[in-house]
């Protein structure tokens, strides 16, 4: 019995975690934006303002300017993998899959393509349909870093995180210390508990001048799963309103205060079977 219940506890706590990552990178897409697809701009306005720099209401301004030349030319490569992306941003991964779908079908071969397209079923929750287009695209005699690290994030969600690991370190031999990687691999870290390992690669991530507010944003989330609130929220305000930095913070307080309440109580039954 007491083994049994130690598994609980195990899978409760890598369900707890995975359930925070999942609030994580909801709430840095308001900011930045887990989807993990773009941080490139989105056409069209007063700037070329990159995505992950982007505010709550410049994201929803975006939306409706990129929708509509969206629904002028829905075959533009450029503006349907921008589409894609910020509906992604804005939580919408249904609607950005149908999106990518209909530019895949008009650009069947374009490699860029498939990969948005793999990542926008990742996002949407197809892995598996998205490991297979994420593969397709890739070219084994030139591989491309971004796709290796893309098909690590997929398999990670798959629960294959030695896999997903060498496919990081493949990518950095291609790409050495880039911030996305690097950041890739400290989640799968996360994902698996091993929040020590996690922050390690986080910060050597975040200490690169290409490093975007996501990046931040998660090494902010694996110092509040560690209890450091207080630097939590100073690393999530400078991504951040305050406000919204703090309500974060609160809420992670919050998860964490409920789970360790289950698992005292785990604890007490544990003890009872005894």
């Amino acid at each position: 019995m007491k083994n049994a219940t130690t598994r609980a506890i195990s899978v409760s706590r890598t369900a707890r975690i995975g359930a925070i990552l999942a609030l994580g990178i909801a709430l840095s897409a308001c900011a930045s934006g887990r989807d993990q697809m773009s941080t490139g701009s989105i056409p069209g306005g007063d700037s070329r303002k990159p995505v992950a720099a982007m505010n709550t209401v410049e994201i929803d301004a975006a939306t409706r300017r990129v929708g509509t030349a969206y629904e002028r030319n829905p075959q533009d490569k450029s503006i349907g993998m921008s589409y894609a992306s910020i509906l992604n941003m804005n939580g919408r991964s249904d609607q950005a899959l149908a999106v990518m779908q209909q530019v895949a079908i008009s650009h069947p071969s374009d490699n860029e393509v498939l990969a948005a397209f793999g990542k926008a079923q990742a996002a949407a929750g197809e892995l598996q349909p998205a490991l297979d287009t994420i593969r397709r695209a890739q070219t084994p005699d030139r591989p491309d870093w971004k796709l290796l690290s893309a098909e690590g994030a997929i398999l990670d969600q798959l629960d294959r995180p030695q896999e997903a690991r060498a496919l990081y370190r493949k990518a950095l031999d291609i790409q050495p210390n880039e911030p996305s990687v690097l950041s890739n691999l400290g989640m799968s870290y996360l994902l698996k508990g091993d929040l020590p390992a996690a922050e390690t690669y986080l910060k050597t991530a975040v200490a690169q001048p290409e490093a975007d507010s996501r990046v931040r944003q998660n090494l902010a989330l694996v110092a509040g799963l560690q209890g450091r609130f207080g630097e939590a929220e100073q690393i999530a305000a400078g991504e951040l309103e305050p406000a919204q930095a703090a309500a974060n913070v609160a809420y992670l307080r919050n998860i964490l205060a409920q789970q360790n309440a289950w698992a005292d109580l785990a604890d007490r039954d544990a003890s009872a079977t005894n």
